[in-house]
């Protein structure tokens, strides 16, 4: 876990020194169009992933929807294309029956994704996008309510969560430019992302009445979003 978390802070020092060194050509170049954008978001989420219950068979839980919010900065090469970095707080909810138990469970992270972006014209008034690339995400706590009770269910459910996780994000939206130069832009759209990595954290002993909810589990999340950039 520890050369894992390594490895994340190298990507992420990485990214920030493409995105310093893109920054400070760009203060160089005569290009007229207007290379910086900087922009902030809110994302509700819908999350998706399977638990395991206390007989150790394995449940779909039911999605509810979670909340995002976060800043980007991208830097764009032409009106087409441009590379977008992004640093979001995520707080994804579940909820499942076991029996007559009701659990929720709630994962916290800071993801971070580093999107390429295709636009069919960024100096437009409506401008449409495609984004992809990797997310990178760092576990900001997680938490497990139980409601009911049920005296057939003898285990005590645990919770445990990696601090790293790896993902494929991907999206489209389609932004408006709010005034004359269309520099100051409304974007809204779509934002998924798959989990490469197991998240469930299984390193600790138990005993015969506790049992880990989270087996083999990635998570999948589903996000619209609604922000405002500004490009400079």
């Amino acid at each position: 876990m520890r050369t894992h978390i390594q490895q994340t802070k190298k990507i992420i020092a990485a990214t920030m020194m493409l995105l310093t060194t893109s920054i400070a050509a760009n203060a160089q170049s005569d290009n007229p169009m207007r290379k910086i954008e900087l922009g902030a978001r809110i994302m509700p989420t819908f999350t998706d992933f399977s638990v395991k219950t206390y007989t150790g068979g394995t449940i779909v839980s039911q999605g509810t929807f979670g909340y995002g919010f976060g800043g980007l900065l991208a830097m764009h090469f032409n009106k087409n294309f441009a590379l977008q970095g992004e640093v979001i707080y995520n707080s994804l909810a579940q909820k499942y029956k076991e029996n007559n138990l009701e659990r929720k469970i709630n994962l916290r992270y800071v993801n971070i994704p580093i999107l390429l972006s295709f636009n069919s014209d960024k100096t437009a008034k409506i401008n449409f996008n495609v984004v992809a690339g990797p997310q990178i995400g760092i576990s900001a706590g997680s938490s497990l309510f139980t409601s009911g009770t049920d005296t057939t269910v003898t285990g005590n459910a645990l919770l445990a969560v990696r601090k790293g996780d790896l993902g494929l994000a991907y999206g489209a939206g389609i932004g408006y430019g709010l005034n004359k130069s269309n520099t100051v832009r409304l974007s809204i759209g779509f934002r998924g992302v798959y989990g490469l990595l197991d998240i469930s954290d299984d390193s600790q002993s138990t005993n015969n009445n506790n049992y880990y909810i989270l087996d083999k589990t990635h998570v999948k999340a589903y996000a619209g979003y609604l922000g405002i950039s500004i490009l400079l």
